[in-house]
């Protein structure tokens, strides 16, 4: 595990801290290689029920690292020179450098984004990947690939066509324009707006962490499942989950803890 990624793990809770304050959290090859390794990690632990992601410092993540541009602008770095980074492929189809944003949706518990500072670029759509973003009003964000000739190419396209209005994507792609924290939850990019998005975000995940991890990895297949399938089909996966976990373990935990008043004792598998 490179130290460009902290994780503390706490409670069924994995805080996962990109740590690179001094360069605004940016991305290089040992952001990828921690990020994905964590991830992995992660999801090979049925312990873990649900993920905090953030930046350590200042900002959230401030998109690639300037190193990498200069070697684009060098010419040095090429679609040939990374051919295995965009080759490479995982189930869903995402390229390497895709998963870094795609690999928080693979995994099968929720993942909380708390966005603060700056969320620029490939840092966005990281992001963008989560499950839920809690973001500071005064945050900076902002998709800014168009200025380098390139575009949103680590998975943000595919998040953000389920979130917003597809002349806004447009708009945001088109312009590069930098907008706030206020304006992306006004976009509906956000989830919610707060002063301290990382204290907020591990309070919410204590919540999810308190829930039947059946029920909550049940949930968050069922709703990923749902724009792509038609109005049966989806009441189908709906009927077929819900008859899953009726009657198991963890969900008459769930019934007796609440009706005995105490915290609930779910089995992790």
């Amino acid at each position: 595990m490179t130290n460009a990624v902290l994780v503390n793990y706490d409670n069924g809770i994995a805080d996962v801290r990109i740590n690179r304050p001094e360069k605004r959290n940016a991305i290089d090859s040992d952001v990828i290689q921690g990020l994905l390794s964590t991830a992995d990690e992660i999801k090979s632990n049925p312990k873990i029920r649900v993920v905090v992601l953030s930046g350590e410092g200042k900002g959230f993540c401030a998109g690639l690292d300037m190193a990498n541009i200069g070697a684009m602008a060098s010419g040095d770095l090429t679609t040939d020179s990374v051919g295995n980074a965009y080759d490479d492929l995982s189930p869903a189809g995402a390229n390497l450098v895709q998963r870094l944003g795609w690999v928080w949706q693979e995994l099968p518990i929720p993942v909380i984004a708390a966005v603060y500072g700056g969320a620029m670029g490939g840092g966005l759509n990281v992001a963008l990947g989560a499950d839920i973003r809690i973001v500071d009003p005064n945050a900076k964000l902002g998709f800014v690939e168009i200025g380098f000739g390139l575009l949103p190419d680590m998975s943000g396209t595919q998040a953000l066509r389920h979130l917003t209005h597809l002349d806004r994507v447009k708009e945001l792609i088109f312009t590069g324009r930098k907008f706030s924290g206020t304006e992306a939850y006004q976009y509906g990019i956000a989830t919610q707006l707060s002063d301290t998005p990382l204290e907020d975000a591990l309070v919410m995940a204590r919540t999810i962490a308190n829930r039947s991890p059946d029920a909550i990895r049940a949930a968050k297949k069922l709703l990923n499942s749902i724009p792509h399938s038609s109005v049966r089909e989806g009441l189908i996966a709906e009927s077929n989950c819900s008859r899953e976990l009726m009657g198991k373990e963890n969900q008459l935990e769930a019934v007796m803890a609440m009706f005995e008043k105490r915290e609930p004792n779910f089995i992790d598998e």
